[in-house]
């Protein structure tokens, strides 16, 4: 079976926020640097750095994280 379709909408995705998600959980989940990730996602590295830290201060203020509808995010604390 050939799942190159399925592993390019993880690795290439399209959508601009599916992109950002795909990016962050790059950094935070598999442990990728910044840098190498916003060359694979398309982003400035410095345009990107501060994604990484927008989030990083919105999970630090239990905050949900902007994929998903208001009211649906559990607390991060």
């Amino acid at each position: 079976m050939d799942d190159n379709p399925c592993c390019r909408f993880f690795l290439q995705p399209s959508d601009d926020s599916q992109r950002l998600y795909e990016a962050l959980r790059a950094v935070f989940v598999d442990g990728c640097r910044q840098k190498d990730v916003a060359e694979r996602f398309g982003y400035g590295f410095d345009a990107f750095r501060q994604q990484v830290h927008q989030f990083r201060a919105a999970c630090a203020a239990g905050q949900p994280p902007p994929f998903l509808p208001q009211g649906q995010g559990a607390d991060l604390r």
